[in-house]
């Protein structure tokens, strides 16, 4: 059957210079122009957030992002406007927004399911994942491709990349057995699957995990599987689970994988974090590799958050392997503060053309309230020293009792870096990113 393409419908361009939001305080204003991508529409919409971002490195001016649960985002200025539009595919759309790109121009849209269209009153919800493929910048989509469905169980928080040489795109994610359950029967793993470059069909589930979770939604459920490309063929996920950080790696494009998972590091206090002002706050790994022509080539680093400062202090690190995973270095802090407050919901992005890493995080160092600033911290020299500013030009005070999402997300390719992240006001949420370039 041919692929079924789903037009972009314009729906309305934001204004640029209309949408800058001014911080209180000059002395501590963003250098970045701000610009609002979307924001709730009306009491009884469902609020935008988990929003991801992805510069095209075919064409930069190209960024493409998503929030959930069915939003699409494109601009073909660098992001100083945005068409928006809903995703359709005949399995439904339902969050956990993932946007990739490879090096030829396309981009993959994964998603998790809803074929019934009922949401959770109907037991098919979130029965797959789904890959959906533009070969013209965002503007159609393919009907999408299914991924995982095991009859009853449940397949959630999935990422996704695409190979550097040849392409094909991997993606790992977690099955539930069933979501949310509390009967210890029930347990959670970490799958892996991948298709060619055109994305229509994925082979049948690896299991990578050697050891599974419960299906509670909390530390001791399996979850944060973010695949990484090496140069040569090499794949490598890494995962949480309690306080530590498992790592697997495959050197033949995912075919095989290690036996015993390693163990990368450790996430102090759990990857189901409390901050205040949060309702729920995950600082799973994000893991990336270096595939630039400078010295950290091939080097592979996991950046996470934890509470190794105490509980009223969370921290933003990186650790590095130089050696496919074999080893790793000690805890690398990103914030650079001495406030003892705290920096959470972080992502790492490479810009593949410099080598340098970027990282953008929620951050309360400037007040005794829990107002919130976004910042942005850069390493040039493969992330034994980092730069943080501030990129939100005001502060915003999050409330607890509205879902704020899981992620933000960053995007970075030949100087261009583009973060995006969910920013919340009276209680009504809007999509945010930051025009940076170097």
């Amino acid at each position: 059957m041919p692929s079924l393409l789903i037009s972009r419908k314009i729906m309305h361009a934001w204004c640029a210079a209309s949408l800058v939001f001014f911080s209180f305080s000059s002395s501590s204003q963003s250098d970045y122009l701000n610009v609002k991508i979307d924001e709730q529409n009306g009491a009884f919409s469902y609020p935008p957030c988990e929003p991801s971002i992805v510069v095209n490195p075919k064409n930069p001016k190209n960024v493409v992002g998503g929030a959930i649960l069915d939003k699409v985002y494109v601009s073909d200025d660098g992001g100083l406007t945005w068409d928006i539009d809903d995703l359709e595919s005949r399995y439904g759309v339902f969050g956990d927004p993932a946007l990739v790109a490879n090096n030829k121009g396309d981009i993959y849209f994964l998603h998790l399911s809803d074929p019934s269209g009922l949401g959770w009153t109907h037991p098919s919800l979130l029965d797959r994942i789904v890959c959906q493929r533009s070969k013209d910048n965002g503007d159609n989509w393919s009907e999408g491709a299914s991924i995982g469905f095991v009859e009853g169980k449940d397949q959630d928080k999935e990422w996704a990349v695409c190979d550097p040489n040849s392409c094909a795109i991997y993606t790992s994610w977690t099955q539930f057995d069933q979501y949310n359950s509390h009967e210890p029967t029930d347990s959670s793993l970490i799958l892996f699957s991948k298709s060619n470059r055109r994305a229509n069909k994925f082979i049948d589930p690896i299991r990578i995990s050697q050891y599974a979770g419960n299906c509670v939604d909390d530390d001791l459920t399996v979850e944060g599987a973010v695949p990484a490309a090496g140069p040569n063929d090499e794949v490598y996920i890494s995962w949480a689970r309690g306080d530590s950080i498992f790592f697997d790696r495959s050197f033949n494009k995912g075919e095989t994988w290690l036996s015993t998972d390693i163990v990368a590091g450790t996430i102090i206090g759990g990857w189901d974090q409390d901050i205040p002002g949060i309702g729920r706050c995950n600082g799973m790994p994000v893991t990336m590799v270096d595939l630039s022509n400078g010295p950290n080539r091939g080097d592979i680093y996991i950046n996470y958050t934890d509470f190794s400062a105490g509980a009223t202090d969370s921290d933003v690190w990186v650790i590095k392997s130089q050696d496919h995973g074999s080893t790793w270095s000690d805890p690398i802090r990103v914030n650079d503060d001495d406030s003892g407050k705290h920096q959470f919901f972080t992502w790492l992005a490479i810009d593949q053309m410099t080598g340098y890493l970027y990282t953008v995080f929620y951050d309360r160092r400037n007040y005794e309230n829990l107002n919130t600033d976004v910042f942005m911290a850069y390493s040039q020299d493969g992330g034994k020293t980092w730069i943080n500013e501030r990129i939100s030009e005001s502060p915003f005070l999050p409330d607890a009792d509205v879902f704020f999402g899981d992620y933000n997300n960053i995007s970075a390719h030949a100087g261009i870096i583009r973060p995006i992240w969910t920013r919340m006001v009276d209680k009504k949420l809007s999509i945010w990113t930051a025009i940076i370039d170097r």
